[in-house]
Parts: structure tokens; C-alpha cells; sequence
């Protein structure tokens, strides 16, 4: 089954995916997620909880990336499993994905680590 949530902060639409993206059905139902979004500056998509990426779901992240470009917002993808990573390197058009690490996305949310880390200590 396959999970869907759209969460805005700012102008950074972030979609959390989890589950299997085995089907057409799951790969149509990340499309409509990410294509209401065409107001965002940046769309992150959160790959951490996905147990399964199937051809057709590789072959829609590389639409939806497509997709932003033509609109001139920036698509990345964040925490990828060690087996969607190999999917992307094994497909070539896949390669071109943006992948997004931890401090990358805290910057581009206006989290600056440092002041996570004093917030943190503050809160201990």
C-alpha cells in the first residue's frame, strides 16, 4: 500500500512517501501529489519510509522532475533507501534525480543546524 502526505512550510511543498510504489495506481496518486504543488518554490519528496519503487514509479519521479523544471521549481528528493539509490544508478534517466542530504534540506527549510543544536542543548 502506498502512502501519500503533502506538508507545506513555507514555500517548500515536502511530500512524504511510504510504502510500495508497485503499481501504476500509487505512481498516478505521486503525480497528483506533486503536481498540486505548482505554486512551490522547491518540492522535496521523502522517500525515507518506502519499502518499494517499481519501474513505474522510477519512471514518474523522472516525469515529475520534468515536470518542475518546465515550471522552473526545484524537485529533489530526500533519504532515498539503499535500494531506490542502485535503482537511480542503474537507470540512466534516473541519475539525474537530485538527491538531497540532511544538512541540504535544513538549509533549505531556513533550519540552520547550529541553531538546532543550541535548541537542543537548551532543551537537555
Amino acid at each position: 500500500m502506498f502512502k501519500v502526505n503533502i506538508e507545506r512550510i513555507g514555500d517548500v511543498a515536502v511530500i512524504h512517501c511510504g510504502g510500495r510504489v508497485a503499481q501504476s495506481s500509487a505512481a498516478f496518486r505521486l503525480r497528483d501529489a506533486v503536481t498540486q504543488q505548482r505554486d512551490a518554490r522547491m518540492i522535496l519528496v521523502d522517500l525515507s519510509d518506502l519499502q518499494s519503487l517499481e519501474g513505474g514509479g522510477l519512471g514518474m519521479l523522472v516525469f515529475l522532475q520534468r515536470w518542475a523544471s518546465d515550471l522552473g521549481i526545484q524537485f529533489k528528493v530526500f533519504d532515498p533507501p539503499a535500494f531506490v539509490r542502485e535503482r537511480l544508478k542503474q537507470v540512466r534517466s534516473a541519475s539525474e534525480l537530485e538527491i538531497a542530504g540532511m544538512s541540504e534540506v535544513l538549509f533549505l527549510l531556513g533550519w540552520e543546524p547550529k541553531e538546532l543544536w543550541q535548541g537542543f542543548r537548551r532543551a537537555a
